[in-house]
C-alpha cells in the first residue's frame, strides 16, 4: 500500500463505532451487516459480508461474527443443548459459524482482522491452520473504563498497542462492578447487541495504528 486513503469494509458491524473511525481519517470506509446500520450512514451495506469480500478492499475488519457457537463459553452446549434446541441444531451453527469465519479468513483482501473471544477446540481443529492465536486486548487498555477481553484474530496486521491504559479498580468496589457492566447485561431482547459494540478507544487505535505506512512496513517484513 501507499499514503493514499485505503479502502476498508468493517464486517457484521451496525454501529458504524469502527467505519466512522476510518471514515475520520480520510478512507473510503463502508461497514456490512444482515441488519441496517444504526446511524443510517449511506456507507453501510445490508446483506452478507461474503458477498463483498472480492470487491477490491485494502483492510477488513470483522467486528461482530456470529460467535455464540465457536468460544470457549458456549461449548457447553455441544454436549447438553439448551432449552427448546436439539444437539443437532447446536451443531449446525456450530458449522455455519466456522463457514463465516473461515470465509472471512481466506478473503482476498491483504490486511484481516476478526473479533473473536478465545475459542474452543471443536471450532479450531474446523479452521484454516494458518490461524494464530489472538491477540487479546481490553478497553481499558485505550481509555474506556471497562472490562472486556476481546481476541482479534490479525493477518498482515500488526498487534494493537495500549494508547491510554487506565488502571483497574480493585475487585468487589462498586467502580470494579462498573466496569464488569458488559458481563452483567441483564438477559433482553439487545443484550447480544449491548456485549458486542466496540468501545470508541479501541476503534481509534485501529485507525490511528492500522495506516498505510504501518501496512506497507507489515508486509515488507513479511516477504
Amino acid at each position: 500500500m501507499s499514503t493514499h486513503p485505503m479502502r476498508i469494509l468493517v464486517g457484521c458491524e451496525t454501529s458504524g463505532v469502527v467505519r466512522r473511525a476510518f471514515a475520520a481519517r480520510g478512507h473510503d470506509a463502508w461497514s456490512v451487516d444482515l441488519l441496517p446500520s444504526e446511524d443510517g450512514s449511506n456507507h453501510h451495506i445490508t446483506g452478507d459480508v461474503r458477498d463483498h469480500l472480492g470487491d477490491g478492499w485494502d483492510l477488513l475488519a470483522v467486528m461482530h461474527p456470529p460467535c455464540t457457537r465457536l468460544c470457549n463459553s458456549g461449548v457447553r452446549w455441544l454436549k447438553v443443548p439448551p432449552a427448546g434446541r436439539t444437539l443437532a441444531q447446536m451443531w449446525a451453527d456450530l458449522e455455519a459459524g466456522v463457514a463465516l469465519f473461515a470465509a472471512c479468513w481466506q478473503a482476498p483482501i491483504s490486511c484481516v482482522a476478526i473479533e473473536n473471544p478465545i475459542m474452543h477446540r471443536y471450532a479450531r481443529e474446523r479452521l484454516p491452520a494458518d490461524l494464530p492465536r489472538p491477540q487479546i486486548v481490553q478497553p481499558w487498555w485505550f481509555g474506556d473504563p471497562a472490562f472486556k477481553g476481546t481476541g482479534l484474530y490479525l493477518r498482515g496486521l500488526p498487534p494493537l498497542r495500549p494508547t491510554n491504559r487506565l488502571s483497574p479498580p480493585r475487585p468487589g468496589t462498586a467502580e470494579h462492578r462498573s466496569w464488569s457492566r458488559v458481563h452483567r447485561t441483564p438477559p433482553g431482547p439487545d443484550r447480544w447487541k449491548i456485549r458486542s459494540r466496540t468501545y470508541a478507544g479501541v476503534a481509534e487505535a485501529m485507525a490511528s495504528q492500522w495506516t498505510p505506512d504501518t501496512l506497507d512496513e507489515v508486509g515488507r517484513a513479511a516477504e
